[in-house]
C-alpha cells in the first residue's frame, strides 16, 4: 500500500484508507473514499498541488493532503 503523494502521472489505484481527521470534508464530498478508483491525471511544475481524477470528479490537491490518502496500485 502507498499513499497518492508517491503516484506517478498516468498511474490509477484504488482508495484502501484516508485519515479523516485530516483530509478536507470537500474531498469526502467529492468522492476521496475508500473503495473509488483514483487516476493520478498532472503534476504541477514543483509538484505541488497534484491533479487526480476519483470517479470521474477532477480536482487538484495539495501533495501533504495527497499524502493522508492510502492507495493500492492497479
Amino acid at each position: 500500500m502507498t499513499t497518492v503523494a508517491h503516484m506517478q502521472k498516468g498511474q490509477k489505484g484504488i482508495i484502501r484508507d484516508v485519515d479523516l481527521d485530516l483530509i478536507p470534508l470537500k474531498l469526502l464530498e467529492m468522492g476521496c473514499l475508500p473503495g473509488n478508483e483514483i487516476t493520478l491525471i498532472q503534476v504541477a511544475p514543483f509538484y505541488d498541488p497534484i491533479y487526480l481524477d476519483i470517479n470521474g470528479s477532477h480536482l487538484a490537491i495539495r501533495k501533504d493532503v495527497a499524502a493522508q490518502i492510502h492507495i493500492d496500485l492497479c
